[in-house]
């Protein structure tokens, strides 16, 4: 055998190992590293406190006054560029309409009083006291009880739950169920305590919501979430599957190293990953990576800074309504940025989007919400042997998958059976990111769907 020969052999034999090592990294799947119950709050684990109390909403007069003069007081707004329409962020005439629809219209004891409507508790689970509602049906006859997990995300709160949670327990005809609902609010956002040391990401909140399901005394539940809520959700299901029955999200989450190459792969011939029906909801790759920048800007702050933006947004009721309003505008439509008013009054009411900026604002929440994002994206994150193997272990349970058509990203089927390996149901519905809020019976109907198909299929087994 020749030189050129061996050469030629001994590269042959390097590049099928390289290739052999890339797709077996493609398609490994991780081993679960073990899964630490974190003591997130101060004080001793060994007195941990671990009744369940009711809990009322019930804020200070002087929080209310001090509102009153912050809204008043406020610095006159800077004029916003000509034909800029949200482009800019948001609009500070528009703004300056739902500042004086909160100072002059907005009654926040009677919001009280609706907040308060359902009953909400609280209970202590690794040192945090989780604030949470917890729904039951009226009507029970002839049809199952199912435990519902629901999770909201950011900048929401439970308040985007309120219109679904009767849709929930309410029994629909022909359905042999129905949901009793538990929502709490996230560790550090709303009534939630929020944790006292580092650590505490969407990985470790998955933990924390498995012990408290466990500290309400249920064994097997079912989960729903989105945005924040969504990520949580998947990775209960992942590092928890004998504790969950099945798992609905309308943000399902895929990033995974083959669901890059096959984005990748896809931006040269759509019909690789994708049917000609959702085409324009995937590519072009590079128009749509666009749009998510021009809305990411926020999360590289709050991965990094902050405690610094926290400061402001804090100080600020205007600056706090400014911020997580936006939010409201882009992420229910993009196409809303070319709208004087931003769409907002489109598809929800000022009162109750300003219930749940109120809830930041009464509870002092922004800051802690907000560090969930360093918590999730720092290098410490990324260096976990939890995180990297979260991201490739698959979802077995009884999965469904609701595409929203306005939302920010939306995965085709071919990349999530990548990761959920056991995806039953997947349904393309309108509305944007926030659909619990915004469409919430489009939202309930398909979660009493998947239900639904899914009990179909264990009764036929």
């Amino acid at each position: 055998m020749g030189k050129t020969s061996v050469a030629l052999v001994v590269l042959t034999a390097v590049f099928s190992i390289v290739v052999y090592r890339q797709v077996k990294f493609l398609y490994e799947v991780p081993t679960l590293p073990p899964l630490e119950n974190t003591w997130w709050g101060p004080g001793d684990p060994s007195n941990e406190d671990k009744e369940i109390r009711p809990f009322k909403i019930n804020v200070s007069d002087g929080v209310l006054k001090d509102l009153q003069q912050r809204l008043a007081n406020a610095l006159p707004f800077q004029e916003p560029l000509e034909g800029a329409k949200q482009h800019y962020g948001i609009n500070s005439k528009h703004l300056k309409n739902i500042i004086d629809f909160w100072r002059t219209k907005y009654n926040w004891r009677e919001r009280e009083k609706f907040l308060n409507q359902y009953p909400q508790f609280t209970v202590s689970v690794q040192g945090l006291k989780i604030h949470y509602l917890h729904v039951k049906p009226k009507e029970t006859k002839g049809v199952k009880v199912l435990p519902l997990l629901l999770l909201h995300g950011w900048p929401g709160s439970v308040r985007e739950f309120y219109e679904i949670i009767p849709l929930l327990t309410t029994p629909q005809k022909g359905r042999s169920f129905v949901f009793e609902v538990i929502a709490p609010s996230l560790p550090g956002y709303g009534f939630s305590e929020a944790a006292t040391r580092p650590g505490l990401g969407s990985a470790q909140m998955a933990i924390v919501f498995k012990n408290f399901m466990a500290r309400l005394g249920y064994e097997k539940y079912y989960l729903q979430g989105g945005d924040w809520g969504a990520a949580i959700v998947q990775n209960m299901a992942s590092l928890f599957p004998d504790k969950i029955m099945a798992v609905h999200s309308n943000m399902c989450l895929i990033t995974t190293p083959l669901s890059g190459v096959k984005l990748f792969l896809g931006s040269f011939y759509p019909p690789l990953i994708v049917s000609r029906e959702l085409e324009d909801k995937v590519h072009p790759l590079a128009e749509k990576m666009s749009a998510m920048m021009l809305e990411l800007g926020y999360m590289h702050l709050q991965a990094t800074k902050p405690d610094t933006v926290g400061v402001a947004l804090r100080d600020s009721p205007v600056g706090l309504a400014a911020y997580i309003l936006e939010k409201f505008t882009t992420w229910t439509n993009l196409a809303w940025k070319d709208l004087d008013d931003g769409g907002l009054t489109k598809k929800f009411s000022l009162t109750n989007l300003l219930d749940n900026v109120m809830i930041y604002w009464v509870t002092r929440s922004i800051t802690t919400s907000m560090r969930l994002y360093s918590e999730t994206f720092n290098q410490a994150s990324y260096d976990s042997q939890l995180e990297n193997c979260l991201n490739n272990v698959p979802v077995r349970v009884p999965s469904a998958c609701a595409r929203f058509s306005k939302d920010l990203l939306i995965h085709p089927e071919s990349i999530l059976r990548d990761k959920f390996k056991n995806l039953i149901h997947i349904s393309d519905l309108e509305g944007g990111h926030f659909a619990a809020f915004e469409v919430p019976k489009t939202l309930a109907d398909d979660v009493y769907a998947f239900i639904d198909k899914l009990e179909t299929l264990q009764s036929s087994k």
